[in-house]
């Protein structure tokens, strides 16, 4: 059985939720960042980024979620969670998820984790003001190029969506209002009425 790693609040959500659309037989391991749990070294064993999400799979130990999610398509292809049988149309689904994890993201994070990057407050103020600006721009080209709708690719429901949605859902913690975004707020709340996705929200609820 698989064996997610992940924490409240991450991107390890977009690949908890692909696993159940998937019909996945695994285990979800909460991890509590509060308690730095990510860098004790039962866990650095797993995975040494001390970052989450990582998926134990048979064959060892998988990082990051593009990764993550492009290994649930394939291990559960009737799922149909991407397009495995058109080279192209894999590789759009590809880049659109690599767009999110290299710069999506960062984007998002640099406002709330500057310690990362910077030590002085000057710094830290800097990104923390120009963060979000950076983040509104990347869902402002997302919202013109990119989401075809009803989902990120189409008609074809794959691995982008849940990924879109989880990065969708940091919006407003940055004060930025999803509504000027009409496609991805739609596909917001799409994602909002699916089976997986609520099942999972009732998990991550339930502790």
């Amino acid at each position: 059985m698989l064996k997610l790693f992940t924490a409240t609040g991450t991107i390890g959500l977009a690949c908890e939720i692909a696993l159940e659309e998937a019909g996945a037989a695994c285990e979800v391991v909460r991890m509590n960042f509060a308690d730095n749990a990510q860098r004790q070294p039962d866990y650095l064993a797993i995975n040494p980024k001390s970052r989450v999400p990582a998926l134990v799979c048979d064959q060892g130990v998988i990082t990051e979620a593009p990764a993550i999610l492009g290994y649930v398509a394939q291990a559960f292809p009737g799922a149909g969670l991407a397009p495995l049988e058109d080279a192209f149309a894999m590789a759009q689904v590809q880049a659109f998820n690599s767009y999110l994890c290299s710069w999506v993201h960062p984007a998002a994070a640099h406002r709330h984790r500057g310690y990362r990057w910077a030590d002085t407050p000057a710094a830290l103020a800097d990104m923390r003001e120009k963060a979000p600006k950076v983040f509104a721009e990347a869902m402002g080209l997302i919202e013109a190029e990119y989401v075809r709708g009803p989902w990120v690719m189409g008609q074809r429901y794959t691995i982008c969506d849940p990924y879109l949605y989880v990065i969708s859902s940091w919006l407003p913690r940055d004060g930025i209002d999803m509504a000027q975004f009409p496609k991805v707020a739609d596909h917001f709340a799409r994602m909002g009425e699916r089976a997986a996705v609520k099942t999972v929200l009732g998990r991550v609820a339930a502790g």
